[in-house]
């Protein structure tokens, strides 16, 4: 099922989060002022002509802010349509002008008198433009003589109202005239159906289909949920830079769906567009992915930086994202990238936007890293595919200061060297001769300007030389260490042989590793199991029986364990050790009787029979030869019990054949045949306590052990 990841509504229904609209009856406009002002709306709408500014001949009403409001102007209770209410708040502009004249001063203050105890008037355009309609309109604004002071608020005058569709763009410019200052501009996007509470007021906004977004593993899933035989427009687009939007998808559909979309294909600008396949239906859209990390991860994994001939570059990506860019200096061998304040300076880049390098020549080493919140998101060697890999050049950075005064370093992953220099690094080593390079011709400039240069020196001639003196001694030491074999050739024979033996010892040393299986017929077997086991780790060989991991065995089942335990051994190597005994034998018939079902296991540790479903397999199959050997005691079991099938091994009578068992064990470089006898004994030595035991007939006491109930309950 999926697991709800982030869900989205973009049903009309009520909600905390959207706006509950004032309503507005009939279809005229109407004007309304603050208190103490009077105003007049013109009927009908005029001519937008804003015409030039001129000056002020004195104290003048300004626009100085504007103001919007949602409402829905209504011509029926259900049927309304969305309306831009507009409040410009105004005020006095301006200063009455003095009188210049002394002489004529009474008369002038006289004169100044009458105006300055006047009202002032002014006539406001509001301009109002959305896709595909524009209007404006003119209010005329009085103000009384009491409330005219210079630069000081004198209130606002409110419009009702301009009528919008629901998610469109408008503007709206305010002016005087004439005109004695900029007009104010104000743009607003308008909510659609999702951030208003209209559902049952807006006609358009009945039929909008249902959003939820759920994630299901590596899928998204869009489920629109729209009334059954619907019809219905669906797209999938990209919102990029200042607005502007590039399709991915479009699709009519018919409701219900559920759309599919991998997790790879979500970026923080992908958004998604439905609208009822009817006239003049509103469309809304959505962006749910913009702080999605998944999304952010994907945006910079698609984004690519682009080379553009001849010197320019471009930053690729579906969606705008904050970067920086610079230039920088990628050396062979690895190592950190170099930024290189000049030519390239860290500066923002704009996606998606063709930029241009300051450089003079294209180098492969050159180098474009993108950053965002100072971490490195992108870089890219452009040039590399078109002039080759990496060169191995030194770059000398150039800086100029007044009066021709200039200096030189060598770029080196420690930092810039100066030259020349006494340091220890590789640039001041070859000091001298890379300014000889560079006063000779012979490095390649880069970028040049009044601050200083670039220049790519190669290095090519001084790798060449010391790699002819590291030749030179790697000869002279061959030619001695051959004149030294020639003069002492008995002993480098005793050494050689010497060397051989270490090798064959060091192997024994590691020792092979054996899987040895059995199945677990009575104590006395176990404790012959028990025996052979810690005689073959002497050998050395690195012996895994179940006896040794109980603990093991409980925890994780005799099959999880066999498995655990065969898979290790044949990845290093080793050998499966199938010992049979009565009970191994029969289980073995049981199973190849059967066929189709695995014998049940005589208890919880009994790995024998656990195994049975992997080994016999491996034989009908013909996988068994050199990963398996069998063996079995010659007195507890007669040589013809073992069942045909096992016979494509070798199958082992102990202790009668233990040099041969020892040598299969062992493998390829085992010890000579001389020593090799002497280990068997001591396995069979080892082992004829604990197989006298098993012969022995059962309440027969043992040699040197205690009988009763006490002694019985230790076996």
């Amino acid at each position: 099922m999926p697991v709800p990841w982030f869900l989205l509504s973009l049903a009309l229904g009520r909600s905390p989060v959207v706006l509950s609209l004032e309503r507005l009856v009939g279809p005229q406009d109407t004007a309304r002022c603050s208190p103490g002002l009077s105003c007049h709306l013109w009927d009908g709408d005029l001519l937008c002509l804003p015409g030039s500014i001129v000056s002020a001949p004195g104290p003048v009403l300004v626009p100085t802010r504007l103001q919007t409001e949602l409402v829905l102007r209504c011509h029926q209770e259900t049927d309304c349509d969305l309306c831009v209410r507009v409040a410009v708040h105004l005020a006095v502009h301006g200063h009455w002008k003095e009188p210049k004249d002394e002489q004529f001063g009474k008369a002038a203050d006289a004169e100044l008198e009458e105006p300055r105890n006047a009202s002032l008037q002014a006539q406001v355009v509001l301009s109002f433009q959305t896709y595909p309609t524009a209007r404006c309109v003119l209010l005329e604004v009085e103000v009384p003589a009491a409330l005219v002071q210079p630069g000081q608020s004198v209130g606002s005058v409110v419009f009702d109202c301009f009528e919008a569709a629901l998610g469109a763009e408008v503007q709206i410019w305010s002016y005087t005239q004439p005109r004695y200052q900029k007009e104010l501009n104000f743009t607003q996007q308008l909510p659609d159906c999702r951030g208003l509470e209209v559902q049952d007021s807006i006609q358009s906004c009945w039929a909008l289909p249902q959003l939820s977004v759920s994630a299901d593993g590596d899928k998204v899933h869009l489920v629109l949920n729209v009334s059954e035989e619907q019809h219905f427009g669906f797209s999938l687009y990209w919102n990029q830079v200042q607005n502007s939007t590039k399709l991915w998808q479009h699709r009519n559909l018919t409701g219900p769906q559920n759309v599919t979309l991998n997790n790879t294909d979500l970026v923080p600008c992908l958004c998604i567009q439905v609208w009822p396949l009817e006239p003049d239906s509103v469309r809304t859209s959505i962006c749910p992915f913009r702080k999605d990390p998944r999304a952010h991860h994907n945006l910079w994994s698609a984004a690519r930086v682009q080379l553009l001939p001849p010197r320019g570059w471009r930053l690729e990506a579906p969606c705008s994202l904050p970067a920086e860019a610079t230039l920088c200096w990628q050396a062979p061998g690895g190592g950190p990238c170099q930024p290189l304040a000049p030519p390239l300076s860290r500066e923002n880049v704009t996606v998606n936007k063709a930029l241009e390098f300051p450089l003079l020549k294209a180098h492969p080493n050159l180098c474009v890293q993108v950053s965002s919140w100072e971490k490195l998101q992108l870089q890219e060697c452009l040039w590399s595919d078109s002039l080759g890999p990496l060169n191995n050049d030194m770059l000398l950075v150039e800086t100029r200061g007044p009066q021709d005064n200039r200096s030189l370093c060598a770029l080196e992953p420690s930092g810039c060297t100066p030259l020349p220099s006494r340091a220890s690094t590789r640039a001041a080593r070859l000091g001298e001769q890379l300014l000889q390079d560079l006063q000779s011709g012979q490095c390649l400039q880069l970028w040049e300007d009044d601050l200083g240069a670039l220049w790519a020196c190669p290095m090519d001639k001084y790798i060449h030389q010391r790699w002819a003196l590291v030749w030179l001694a790697c000869l002279l030491f061959a030619a001695v260490l051959f004149l030294l074999l020639l003069l002492k050739k008995d002993h480098v024979k005793v050494w050689l042989r010497f060397l051989k033996e270490d090798v064959h010892a060091g192997a024994a040393a590691r020792g092979r590793a054996a899987l040895l299986l059995y199945s677990a017929d009575d104590k006395g077997f176990e404790r012959l199991v028990g025996a052979l086991a810690s005689a073959l780790c002497q050998l050395p060989l690195r012996v895994a029986v179940d006896l040794w991991s109980r603990r093991e065995l409980s925890a994780q089942g005799p099959l999880a364990w066999f498995h655990a335990q065969r898979r290790q051994t044949l990845q290093e190597g080793g050998v499966v050790v199938l010992l049979f005994s009565p009970g191994a034998v029969a289980l073995c018939r049981e199973w190849l009787q059967d066929g189709a079902s695995a014998p049940s296991a005589h208890g919880p540790h009994d790995a024998f029979a656990a195994s049975l479903s992997c080994v016999l397999p491996d034989f009908l199959e013909g996988r068994a030869p050199g990963r398996y050997v069998g063996a079995y005691f010659d007195s507890l079991l007669p040589p013809d019990a073992v069942p045909a099938l096992f016979r494509a091994v070798p199958v082992l009578a102990l202790p009668s054949q233990l040099p041969d068992f020892l040598r299969a064990l062992q493998g390829p470089g085992g010890p000579r045949p001389g020593r090799l006898a002497d280990r068997a004994e001591q396995v069979s030595q080892a082992l004829q306590p604990s197989l006298d035991s098993c012969l022995r007939p059962p309440g027969t006491p043992e040699a040197g052990r205690e009988v009763g109930p006490e002694a019985g309950d230790r076996t």
